[in-house]
């Protein structure tokens, strides 16, 4: 099975990114992993959205090509970020690549809420886009008081690896069964 991820961070040290390669190094043997890079996608311009830049075309071809999509965002001001929107905007138009793809969510944050509200206006956003959410209840990976989950560039809270631990089995299970 193969699951692409999009990170809506593209900061340097991003936790998100963290969580990300955590994910794809504890659930190698369950999955392939591949993390897209969103910081080369131009902004979303609906003028070329029928002849899109060659990095757009790759863009959509690795998720076209995938079994499942993972979205690990940030929150900025209660929502995501701009450039994992511009990402879903690309994605959202034409051949409209995720529709009906498994998705499922995921995010980090210093505070105690985690990415709770992202996540939230993101499936409001993901709606649109026709794709096959995966449950929210118990499901939902919003890791807060991020500062003292990591340590060396990778997640490493032991409760919080249990909790993810379930979390991607019933993701894997439900892309099976999407099938």
């Amino acid at each position: 099975m193969k699951i692409v991820t999009i990170v809506g961070s593209i900061r340097k040290e991003s936790l998100n990114m963290q969580l990300a390669l955590t994910i794809q190094e504890r659930y190698k043997d369950q999955f392939e992993m591949d993390i897209l890079d969103i910081k080369a996608l131009p902004f979303y311009d609906q003028d070329e959205e029928n002849d899109p830049p060659q990095s757009v075309l790759e863009f959509k071809k690795r998720v076209a090509d995938a079994d499942a999509v993972l979205i690990i965002t940030p929150e900025y001001n209660w929502s995501i970020s701009g450039v994992l929107k511009n990402a879903i905007d690309w994605l959202s138009r034409v051949d409209k690549v995720m529709a009906g793809k498994p998705v499922t969510l995921a995010g980090v944050a210093g505070g105690p809420m985690g990415t709770i509200r992202a996540q939230l206006h993101l499936r409001q956003i993901l709606t649109g886009l026709q794709v096959n959410m995966m449950p929210p209840a118990g499901n939902e990976v919003s890791i807060g008081f991020a500062n003292q989950k990591f340590a060396s560039g990778r997640l490493s809270d032991e409760p919080t690896l249990t909790f993810l631990d379930g979390v991607v089995n019933k993701f894997v299970d439900f892309v099976h069964s999407s099938k």
